[in-house]
This record gives C-alpha cells, structure tokens and sequence, in this order.
C-alpha cells in the first residue's frame, strides 16, 4: 500500500516523513505498536491524554499511509488488533535516531 500523497511532501524527504508523522499522538502509537498487535482499548490506555476520537482519527491516517495494518476478526464480540506494517517498522527505525538525538541534546538541558 502507497502512502497517501500531502500537499508539500514532495520537496524533501524530511517533509514527507513528517507529514506521516505529523499528529501530537502517532509518535506514541508507533512506539507501542512496534512493542506487539494492540487493540484499540491498550492503546487507549497506553497513550495516556489522547481521546478515543483522536486516537480513531490518527489510526485511520495512519492506515491510510500504510503503516499501520487494521486486522478484524470476525468472532463474537468483533476483534479488531493494530500492527505496524513494513513501512511503519522502517518509519520506527528512523526514528530510533531522533530519539537517540533528543536523549543526548535534550534530556540533559531539560534535567
């Protein structure tokens, strides 16, 4: 799956990695769907602050730029597990870097 095409994203590769990313909670959701498949109610609780309607929000763009996977389960009640896709595996390992960059420089000043 493509990712969806942004307004702006193609003059530079650092813009359209963060039009992906852009969104106060899809750092956070990256990081826990690259822990294990969550369903909608553990991410709920692990992201803490994000409302049920922006968290729904983000996980369908996210979908929609194809890194993250929705997978139902057809049983009773409905089972529906996120995971990250190839694409949102290799988005987490790129910004393992920004991390290691924010620990250094940031954590300290911050401290």
């Amino acid at each position: 799956m493509a990712m969806t095409q942004r307004p702006g994203a193609d003059h530079c590769g650092i813009a359209a990695a963060m039009s992906v990313i852009d969104g106060k909670w899809k750092v956070s959701i990256l990081w826990e769907l690259d822990q294990c498949p969550r369903r909608f109610g553990e991410l709920r609780r692990l992201v803490p602050g994000v409302s049920e309607k922006v968290l729904a929000a983000q996980l369908r763009e996210m979908e929609m730029d194809g890194i993250v996977h929705r997978e139902v389960y057809e049983e009773v009640p409905p089972r529906v597990e996120y995971s990250l896709t190839p694409l949102g595996q290799g988005l987490n390992t790129a910004l393992e870097a920004l991390g290691q960059w924010g620990a250094k420089n940031l954590l300290p000043v911050m401290a």
